[in-house]
């Protein structure tokens, strides 16, 4: 699998949530009156300096600050959502399930704290929806996805409402925005259920439309919501649009910073990985502040250390064993030790390569279809071609030069699974190169001579070939690549090509 197709468990798990909390800061304090009434909703400058420290992981100075601001402004029931938001992002960095079971008995306290305050205020509905929405990302990532669709279903119909009673209050189309376009990426075969459960129905296209107008109204007005709703925005075009450049252009033109909010930096730094920018990537990651003020950030070290592996660097296992040696919890483990394996091998180290394979049988949990992946690889006992290891994991970051020449004259030197490879991974080059034509035939090659294989190559090169005539504006023959990629049954990654074959579907419908 490559990066740009399919990050790891970590990443996705983290970018999700990210995804999500970067899109629920406050409306600008201005537009509040200075003075709160008693049982009111207002970003105080109290409130605001507790927000801003969680959002920057200053998770001891966040606590000290929500204490300050119930005990100046008791009746101000803006803390209940910056109180969850905190507990939020610490059960997203920490991965620690005991404690998201322990913390998710606070979720109905804060809901009741908040129907006893102003009714009036356009926070009343939405603090409560964005506390659900929370809990909603918090539960489906721990498997618990019927209450997570109850929570969902619950805060989308608090928008909604919300919008009808406060249609000027951007935050409201900001959110539904999200769930919209969400919702319209789900395949139209399913979509029926979700409206039939749920009552909610959107189309990518309206979720993209509504981050636009709110983007729009950012341009024109004082709306802290601005950075948070490009970051939100540039995710759902990569993710739903498959739009790169536009991508990073719309999360660089933001105002994070990275220097200074570790938060920032992953965010920005995921994105770089994704659009071809795994130099700046490092650059961010490395940067990453850190120290005793701020929680402990592991990921960070994951991210740093893929980003390095995909340019080869010698030391790219030490952020990697870094992340191991700080994380505690259990997603990713094995997919962590497979590329430490990877690393040794394109050292030419084959036998650290099968030492750290042996850890990915015994270590952390496989309940992601990455950290799968990284379990089956390891069951087979097959050692990969390095070269062709080089070549992904270079393709992976973006050197797309430096991939092509690596294999621009190996094809004749491979024969069954390791050739079909060869063929793959040069389609997928062609086509960053520019070279449509001979993409096409690499990418035809693959599927007509891997179609029996239970590697993925087949299956991927029909996506990419699907992408490919959908960038070219032929719908017909880029609804029969995604089609062909939903018939091909790979062993690995086959939930996330199915699902990206498939919204493509929807898209050149």
């Amino acid at each position: 699998m490559n990066q740009n197709l399919c990050s790891g468990s970590i990443f996705r798990g983290y970018t999700l949530g990210v995804f999500f909390l970067l899109a629920i800061r406050p409306v600008a304090v201005s537009a509040l009156p200075e003075t709160p009434p008693a049982a009111g909703f207002e970003f105080s400058p109290l409130a605001r300096d507790a927000y801003q420290k969680a959002f920057s992981l200053r998770f001891g100075e966040a606590r000290a600050a929500l204490a300050d601001l119930k005990r100046k402004e008791p009746n101000n029931r803006i803390a209940p959502l910056v109180e969850n938001y905190l507990d939020f992002l610490t059960v997203l960095v920490n991965d620690d399930r005991a404690e998201y079971v322990r913390l998710a008995k606070n979720m109905d306290p804060r809901l009741a704290r908040i129907a006893g305050g102003d009714r009036k205020s356009p926070w009343y509905l939405y603090a409560q929806a964005e506390i659900r929405l929370q809990w909603a990302i918090l539960r489906g990532k721990y498997n618990d996805y019927l209450t997570s669709m109850s929570d969902i279903k619950q805060a989308y119909a608090l928008l909604e409402q919300n919008r009808k009673e406060h249609p000027e209050f951007a935050a409201n189309l900001k959110s539904l925005g999200v769930i919209h376009a969400m919702i319209g990426a789900v395949p139209e075969e399913f979509r029926w259920t979700i409206k039939a459960l749920s009552g909610i129905n959107g189309t990518v296209e309206q979720g993209m439309r509504e981050m636009k107008e709110v983007l729009e109204h950012a341009r024109k007005h004082d709306f802290i919501f601005e950075d948070e709703t490009r970051v939100a925005f540039a995710f759902l075009q990569i993710n739903l649009q498959n739009e790169k450049s536009d991508a990073w252009k719309t999360m660089s033109s933001g105002k994070l910073e990275p220097a200074k909010n570790p938060v920032a930096a992953f965010a920005l730094a995921s994105l770089a990985m994704r659009t071809g920018r795994n130099d700046e990537a490092v650059r961010l990651l490395e940067a990453c502040p850190e120290g005793g003020a701020f929680h402990p950030f592991p990921y960070r070290y994951y991210l740093l250390g893929m980003a390095k592996l995909n340019r080869l660097d010698k030391d790219a296992d030490k952020p990697l064993l870094l992340f191991l040696k700080k994380f505690k919890g259990e997603s990713g483990i094995k997919e962590t030790y497979q590329k430490l394996a990877w690393h040794q091998l394109v050292l030419g180290n084959e036998a650290g390569y099968r030492t750290y394979m042996k850890q990915v049988k015994t270590a952390g949990n496989d309940r992601s279809e990455y950290d799968k992946a990284a379990l089956q690889e390891a069951l087979r006992g097959e050692v990969p071609d390095a070269r062709l290891t080089r070549a992904r994991l270079l393709f992976d970051g973006g050197y797309y030069q430096r991939a092509f020449d690596l294999l621009r004259n190996a094809a004749s030197e491979y024969s069954g699974k390791q050739a079909l490879e060869c063929a793959y991974r040069l389609g997928r080059i062609a086509h960053e190169l520019g070279k449509l034509p001979e993409a096409e035939r690499l990418y035809t090659q693959t599927i007509e001579q891997g179609a029996g294989n239970p590697a993925y190559f087949a299956c991927n090169a029909a996506l990419q070939l699907g992408m490919l005539h959908e960038d070219q504006g032929n719908a017909a023959k880029a609804r029969a690549a995604y089609q062909r990629c939903l018939e091909l049954q790979p062993e690995e990654y086959k939930v996330s090509l199915h699902a990206k074959a498939k919204a493509g579907l929807t898209r050149v419908r």
